[in-house]
């Protein structure tokens, strides 16, 4: 299908190079052919690192001097592919447009590595969501998305069969498509098996793989609940530090993402431990966290469109006090509380907390969502408040 950010990866390729980042399978290929066909076939070539009769071609920057639009995916598992990219922009980035596809060590190279800066735009690809499958991959409306006001009265132009197929089959491409439970859980172990017996071997050098996935298997039942290292460093009989560089790793790998509390100086606000979700919210089994973690996959999703494509600076928090009033998510944008949004699957009233955190951190924005479909006072549809974003 049809996927929102082509566009904004064809507009960004007539000024620099192009990092597309993301999970495993999540449909960063795709979107290269998808590319790919806006052009003349006589006018691209396609590399994979992964194909052995690619990879000298790549090393000799044979691409460089062929075609004037190239896709290199997987170039991350090259060890010098910071030196040949860079090579390429100050020698031919004048005449070919270069699209970079890759996951886990193309998004930590893109925020660590300081060779490339300048030379090219990032952008990070999501799993599908309410607003792109219900936008048929046509990409937001930047009014509405800058806007929250306007957010309630998009229609949730998806079908409730449709929706709860994407609550639980998960947003990446081959399950939702597949329609399938069966065929989805299948898909899941191979998908984790990838993930932790290659690429955290290939990142990480870790060598205590059944530990870390013993650790992501601790970690599905913690997804919506502050995290506790030291819990999970007595479960794991390893320490602190060890946890915390594995709970790295899973991040970079795009297993988990944290969102980190609102770090405000106000009262009896806490600071501390940050709530994590998986980037395919199907591994949840508790029906209520698997909910929370597909209205934060969404945000986060809106976050990282706001940065990539728009260039507004939004963050995704959360806000909790010393008596345990919380708020699942706090939007903040250019460093000021911006809104509000709790999400519970069932709830049939809208949770205090929502209005006295709204009045005391003076936010313009409060939604509470509902997995139930039903509108009711103060309360309204996660579809309807999400299908408008990315």
């Amino acid at each position: 299908m049809h996927r929102a950010l082509v566009d904004p990866v064809l507009a960004d390729l007539e000024h620099k190079m192009v990092f597309v980042s993301g999970p495993r399978q999540v449909g960063k290929t795709t979107l290269a052919f998808a590319v790919l066909g806006r052009f003349p076939e006589a006018d691209r070539v396609y590399l994979n690192w992964d194909r052995a009769d690619h990879r000298k071609l790549i090393r000799d920057l044979a691409w460089s001097r062929a075609a004037p639009v190239a896709v290199l995916d997987e170039v991350h598992k090259y060890a010098r592919w910071k030196t040949l990219l860079k090579g390429f922009h100050d020698t031919q980035g004048h005449r070919q447009r270069l699209l970079v596809t890759g996951s886990a060590r193309l998004d930590l190279y893109r925020r660590g590595g300081d060779s490339l800066v300048g030379r090219y735009a990032g952008l990070r690809l999501h799993p599908l969501s309410l607003g792109e499958l219900a936008r048929q991959g046509q990409p937001p409306s930047t009014p509405v998305l800058l806007d929250p006001s306007a957010w309630v009265g998009q229609p949730p132009a998806l079908s409730p069969s449709d929706e709860q197929a994407l609550r639980t089959l998960g947003g990446f491409p081959e399950p939702y498509l597949g329609g399938s439970e069966r065929r989805a859980r299948r898909w899941r172990l191979a998908r984790r098996e990838q993930i932790l017996r290659e690429d955290l071997r290939d990142l990480s050098m870790v060598r205590e793989i059944s530990l870390v996935e013993q650790l992501a298997d601790l970690l599905v039942a913690r997804v919506a609940s502050p995290l506790s290292i030291n819990s999970l460093r007595e479960d794991l009989e390893v320490d602190h530090k060890t946890v915390s560089r594995w709970i790295e790793i899973l991040e970079r790998l795009f297993v988990v993402f944290r969102v980190h509390p609102y770090a405000a100086a106000r009262g009896r606000i806490l600071r501390k431990a940050a709530k994590l979700y998986f980037w395919d919210w199907s591994e949840v089994p508790d029906a209520g966290a698997r909910f929370e973690n597909l209205v934060a996959s969404h945000l986060l999703k809106y976050v990282h469109w706001l940065h990539d494509v728009e260039g507004h600076r939004v963050d995704l928090r959360y806000v909790r006090d010393r008596e345990k009033r919380e708020v699942d998510f706090l939007l903040v944008r250019d460093g000021k509380p911006w809104v509000l949004i709790e999400a519970k699957l069932g709830e049939q009233a809208a949770t205090p907390s929502l209005a006295y955190f709204r009045a005391k951190l003076k936010v313009p924005f409060a939604f509470q969502v509902t997995g139930s479909g039903q509108a009711l006072k103060d309360v309204i549809p996660a579809a309807r408040l999400l299908s408008g974003l990315p």
